[in-house]
């Protein structure tokens, strides 16, 4: 008689935790809902009058404005759809460039530009620190010709050589595990429905989630008021990891670049974006 009542209490504890646990989990779940929920109306509150667009007005301005020793604008440049074509490049790039026979994204080509077309020295505002100087002009010009592919699906070439190499490289190094760490980009970014606080973090490895990373840069960083060019967003990336950050316009953000562009094909740029 004691076997039978010693069963009975214990099936009906395993039956209230049982419940007990599906109740936790249904909160858990309802309340993960209501985060999310919660950041997306706080993102969407944002939204209303980014920031972004002052810079979008300054690049515009600075795009059409003669400047530097050759006392130039940059309405000849090439973004590698034609001399002075805006509309849909920034959708395309990285990619392969003749003249300087280089993989370059759009802060690489817009130094390039600037120096072949104005005078500027290219070098000198590579080692120049993020928002200083010149460099802040690289990020309003950024800002500027991304504006004009919001909406755009990403197409980034892949035909020539160098294109196919540098996607290659970017996807070794998306999963190089290495620093104090032993951190890689995928340790992030490899997976759905991650978040760091209020910050999600992208699955760049799919369509949805590399449009929504990779296509949102430049952007304008609500938490420092500061506007980000990708260059910018990558070397904060590889400093959370403990790396050395790289040089300006180096093949390491390039084609990391590369990978996460042709990942997001189909997928739509939103840049320049608002971030937390």
């Amino acid at each position: 008689m004691k076997s039978i009542v010693f069963f009975l209490e214990k099936c009906h504890f395993l039956k209230g935790w049982l419940v007990l646990t599906a109740v936790l989990s249904a909160t858990c779940l309802v309340q993960a809902q209501s985060t999310a929920d919660a950041i997306a109306q706080y993102r969407a509150m944002l939204q209303d009058g980014n920031p972004a667009d002052l810079f979008v007005d300054k690049g515009e301005l600075l795009w059409s404005a003669p400047r530097g020793p050759k006392n130039a604008s940059l309405q000849a440049c090439d973004l590698g759809l034609g001399t002075g074509v805006l509309e849909g490049a920034w959708v395309q790039l990285p990619r392969y460039f003749k003249d300087t026979q280089r993989v370059q994204d759009l802060e690489s080509r817009l130094l390039t530009c600037m120096q072949t077309l104005q005078g500027f020295d290219a070098n000198a505002i590579a080692q120049t620190p993020f928002g200083v100087g010149e460099q802040i002009n690289v990020s309003a010009l950024a800002a500027f010709v991304s504006s004009k592919s919001q909406g755009r699906e990403f197409q980034l070439p892949q035909a020539h050589p160098e294109e196919r190499r540098f996607y290659e490289i970017g996807k070794r190094l998306f999963f190089t595990r290495a620093g104090p760490y032993d951190f890689s980009c995928s340790t992030c970014h490899s997976q759905d429905g991650k978040r760091i606080r209020l910050q999600d973090l992208p699955n760049l490895m799919s369509k949805e989630g590399a449009a929504a990373g990779f296509g949102a840069w430049p952007a304008y960083r609500v938490s420092n008021g500061q506007m980000w060019s990708m260059q910018q967003r990558m070397n904060d990336c590889l400093r959370q990891q403990r790396f050395p950050y790289p040089v300006f316009g180096s093949e390491v953000t390039i084609a990391l670049g590369v990978y996460m562009g042709v990942n997001a094909k189909g997928g739509q740029a939103i840049a320049p974006a608002l971030k937390r």
